[in-house]
């Protein structure tokens, strides 16, 4: 069965997945229209919902002749461009040498391919014959000989569309790019609302509902990364959409630079969405010949709530985006030492708390920041990636050795983006950093980005890191990014091409981290940019997990954890059980309750192993032991939010079930515990109603139907802050 059709006599390309739709037309004057996203509804073509009115200072195209009704201001175009009369957002801008900046984005031809089209030197999607087929539509623009390739992949199965973009010169003259979109969607109504998740360094991804208002909403980052402030994955869904019913649109940007998603509600109330790299301090030029590929949009659509939009992206990512042999395979449990030793310990100190995580049954031992250089603050030692053998006497591959030794797998820490002014590397290369002419350069954590656009700096950096790798056993990789980039100017590049320099550093990072994992392909890789600045779906292309947030409290790991589950796996939040009084709040929670808050992630330990008493050392090796049992359902398993913590105040609840519907954990928080207690009721979802179901701990047994119909009551304790745990086999 085709998934792509296109009807000659009609004009109209049809995309479908199992469950959705896709419709564009070409229209009067080649004009490439959109007609529909949704529910599939068969054979019909949704031509029907485009009237043309003459409206009121909404120009008409001089080919349209005296026909007033034709103004692209109100069709809803597939892809717009600046100057042909359409005054709302648009997806393309460009600059001719002329200095005029007008496109006309006409219909030239199309052509469809199996399997799914690739980017360059871009993460995307990927996809066989058997797997997902391409769409790829020819845009021009007749006076300046741009060509506009839009692509589009379709995931039967998976109920999935990618788009991108990719601009071709053809014609005789540069022609700089300063807008390029990656996607367009127009709807008809704007009775939408709007979900996005903001937040800050340490309690990134706060989910928020807006309703959708006349003018322009935007989430964006302009920090050289998709940020802890927003994230690039939102969701437009009806009014009354919850996480069981109604129409939901997601969009995630395969993208980890400056991006901006921006929606429009017309003077029609019709709803126009944008996405894409952000046009903030970008240009490209492009000579005679050259071409320019945007970054990937991933949609999906649901008819059923948002529960079931986010298995959509779940799966999709664990299947087709994340590359990593740990995507489906058990990963090592590890304790990564930051929290117990920050930068003041000795190779002896390591041992130690490696030797203490492998009697509690932890297998990877974590060397994170301080290892290298003169690293004894953070004001030194960034770029030296050569190991402080005053710290560390003999040596890595001697630590290395001796920690194999006793059945532990070692892991490391790296920043290779970053240079420290205090630093043998500033001190040869200060040319090597990002700096502008004759201004002052602006710090943070007293850090400087290198320039990464730079091949030979990538090489310098990249021939260090992999000479330390090489010296000695290193199974884990965590690479952290600790400021937002800056001073954003390239020595290596002419003034023209300056607008260049916040994509092409995107580039070269991406290019870093695929010498990584394809020199080390068994290497299990963890992204961080101070925890969650760059948890995005870019990143999982390189590594299939990435550091949730640098906040380890497990109360407020419940908002952060939950709003990333609505667009990213749970396999792939990096999260810890750390000591209390917690370090970034203060708070104190027990030790059961931190471990159930972690077990909904990649599950580890960041805190000194040796300093646990007796009764919290036996609680970790159950909960490691526990995790190593269920972990397949954190890896594989649908997961649901069976409350929200943004709601209420008394409980957090969430639950996983195996895809074949034989297993289930619930787990949560008892947030807030009261004299004379209220019953709750949690209901669960996801299970065979007509099957019996065991809870493992009490032995009673329950028809599916009747946990998720009468639900079962949380259990009822002293003190704030308790644990909830419930398991679940099918009889």
């Amino acid at each position: 069965m085709k998934y792509i059709t296109y009807n000659e006599k009609t004009n109209v390309f049809s995309l479908r997945t199992n469950h959705s739709m896709y419709q564009m037309q070409v229209r009067e004057h080649d004009t490439l229209v959109h007609l529909y996203y949704g529910a599939n509804v068969g054979d019909t073509e949704i031509t029907h919902r485009i009237i043309s009115l003459d409206r009121g200072f909404s120009g008409n195209p001089y080919e349209a002749g005296e026909d007033r009704t034709f103004s692209l201001d109100v069709l809803p175009q597939e892809y717009s461009g600046y100057g042909n009369g359409d005054y709302r957002i648009n997806s393309m801008e460009a600059q001719h040498e002329d200095g005029s900046d007008a496109l006309h984005l006409r219909y030239e031809c199309y052509k469809m391919m199996e399997g799914k089209y690739s980017l360059k030197g871009l993460p995307a999607m990927f996809g066989s014959a058997e797997e997902a087929e391409t769409l790829e539509i020819v845009l021009y623009d007749r006076i300046s000989n741009l060509k506009v390739h839009l692509l589009y992949g379709v995931f039967p199965e998976l109920d999935v569309i990618t788009r991108a973009v990719r601009i071709e010169n053809q014609g005789e003259k540069t022609v700089t790019i300063q807008r390029a979109m990656s996607m367009e969607m127009d709807y008809p109504n704007k009775h939408m609302d709007f979900i996005h998740f903001y937040g800050r360094h340490t309690m990134e991804r706060m989910m928020e509902r807006l309703p959708l208002h006349h003018g322009v909403q935007s989430v964006e980052s302009k920090r050289g990364t998709s940020s802890h402030q927003h994230n690039p994955f939102v969701i437009l869904c009806d009014k009354a959409t919850t996480e069981t019913h109604g129409d939901c649109y997601g969009f995630a940007l395969v993208y980890s630079g400056n991006y901006k998603c921006e929606i429009e509600v017309d003077q029609m109330e019709q709803t126009r969405l944008t996405m894409g790299i952000h046009p903030y301090h970008f240009s490209i030029r492009l000579n005679t010949g050259d071409v320019f590929e945007t970054p990937e949009v991933i949609m999906a659509y649901s008819d059923a709530g948002l529960e079931r939009l986010s298995h959509i992206f779940h799966d999709a990512y664990r299947s087709n985006l994340i590359r990593s042999k740990y995507v489906n395979t058990p990963r090592p449990i590890l304790v990564n030492n930051w929290e117990a030793t920050y930068f003041n310990f000795d190779e002896e100190k390591l041992f130690q708390i490696a030797k203490a995580g492998k009697d509690i049954g932890l297998d990877l031992f974590v060397l994170d920041d301080g290892w290298f250089g003169k690293r004894n603050s953070d004001y030194t030692g960034l770029g030296d990636w050569v190991v402080n053998e005053d710290k560390i006497k003999g040596g890595l591959p001697k630590l290395v050795e001796r920690i194999n030794g006793i059945g532990m797998k070692f892991g490391l820490w790296i920043e290779p983006e970053m240079v420290s002014e205090d630093s043998d590397l500033y001190r040869e290369h200060p040319d090597w950093c990002l700096r502008i002419p004759q201004r002052h350069m602006n710090r943070s954590r007293h850090q400087l980005n290198l320039d990464i656009t730079r091949k030979e700096v990538r090489d310098h950096i990249m021939g260090q890191i992999f000479k330390v790798m090489d010296s000695c056993n290193v199974e884990y990789i965590k690479w952290d990014m600790n400021r937002s980039v800056d001073n954003v100017y390239s020595m290596a590049l002419p003034a023209e091409r300056q607008g260049e320099v916040f994509h092409r550093y995107m580039l070269g990072v991406y290019e870093m981290m695929e010498q990584l994992v394809q020199r080390y392909p068994d290497l299990l890789f963890e992204n961080c940019s101070g925890g969650g600045g760059r948890f995005d779906a870019g990143m999982l292309y390189y590594s299939p997990q990435i550091w949730c947030s640098d906040n380890t409290d497990a109360v407020d790991r419940l908002k952060i954890q939950y709003g990333t589950s609505f667009g990213y796996p749970i396999s792939t939040m990096g999260a810890h059980v750390s000591v209390c009084p917690n370090h970034q709040t203060g708070r104190s929670t027990p030790f059961e309750t931190r471990g159930v808050v972690a077990s909904a992630g990649t599950f580890g330990f960041e805190l000194d192993l040796e300093k646990l008493t007796p009764e919290e050392k036996e609680l970790a090796r159950r909960q490691i032991r526990e995790y190593k049992e269920t972990e397949h359902l954190v890896q594989t398993g649908d997961y649901y939010r069976l409350t929200s913590p943004f709601k209420n105040n008394d409980y957090v609840v969430w639950q996983f079930v195996s895809k074949d519907k034989k297993e289930s954990i619930v787990n949560g928080v008892m947030l807030r515990n009261e004299a004379n207690p209220h019953i709750h009721l949690i209901w669960l979802r996801g299970l065979e109603p007509d099957q019996y179901y065991k809870d493992m701990a009490s032995g009673a047994v329950y028809t599916g139907a009747a946990l998720m119909k009468a639900g079962i009551p949380l259990p009822v304790g002293i003190g704030d802050y308790q644990p909830i745990t419930f398991r679940f086999e099918r009889q």
